[in-house]
């Protein structure tokens, strides 16, 4: 038990660290994916569907065994940090597409009525309402990061699933450790997700 909770911080850490990458290149992509530049939106627009119809594991896998090759190791946290974040910042990049263009068009209007310039637009008008509207939906991606995590075994962390493997190969019982694992993602992912409930309900007021 002591293994599948210290597995279980590094479950946490790679979930809490993955969605901080996730939620930044997310933001990167939505707007480069509006830009006026084709030499901007072309290969972003590529990068975001192959990797967004690309599995995850088999982006975990090019990340820890191929790259090394190249000259870039990191250790398995950290590349399973990198590839959560990649891969769901294909997603959340979607919403926070649809919650820039959840904007109204008035308050476009309203910035260039007032002459702001185009980087006060973003971060003092619209970013702000949009980032009102993700919320919720950024959160329902953590939640699926986190129940995605068992996939970093297969690169070594150390996480939740790794431990309980380690543990059922050394006693041959499966049934116990598998079962605590499961709970554990139960009893943290459940209440969550009712949170992030009322926090939509408060958001849409």
């Amino acid at each position: 038990m002591p293994d599948i909770l210290k597995g279980l911080w590094i479950t946490v850490q790679a979930t809490i660290y993955g969605s901080l990458v996730s939620f930044a290149l997310g933001l990167v992509w939505a707007v480069a994916l509006r830009s006026r530049s084709r030499w901007v939106t072309w290969p972003v627009s590529i990068f975001v569907e192959f990797i967004r119809n690309t599995p995850l594991l088999v982006q975990l896998f090019f990340l820890f065994f191929v790259l090394p090759g190249w000259g870039l190791a990191f250790s398995p946290l950290t590349t399973g940090v990198i590839g959560l974040g990649l891969h769901y910042s294909t997603y959340t990049s979607e919403v926070y597409r649809a919650g820039i263009d959840g904007v109204p068009p008035g308050q476009w209007e309203a910035a260039t009525a007032l002459s702001l310039p185009r980087r006060r637009t973003w971060t003092a008008v619209i970013l702000p309402q949009a980032f009102r509207r993700v919320v919720p939906a950024l959160g329902n991606y953590v939640i699926a990061m986190f129940k995605d995590t068992p996939l970093l075994a297969g690169i070594t962390v150390a996480d939740m699933l790794f431990q309980a493997n380690s543990i059922s190969a050394t006693t041959f019982d499966y049934l116990e450790p598998i079962t605590i694992v499961g709970i554990l993602f139960v009893v943290i992912s459940y209440p969550t997700s009712l949170l992030l409930r009322a926090l939509e309900r408060r958001l849409v007021r």
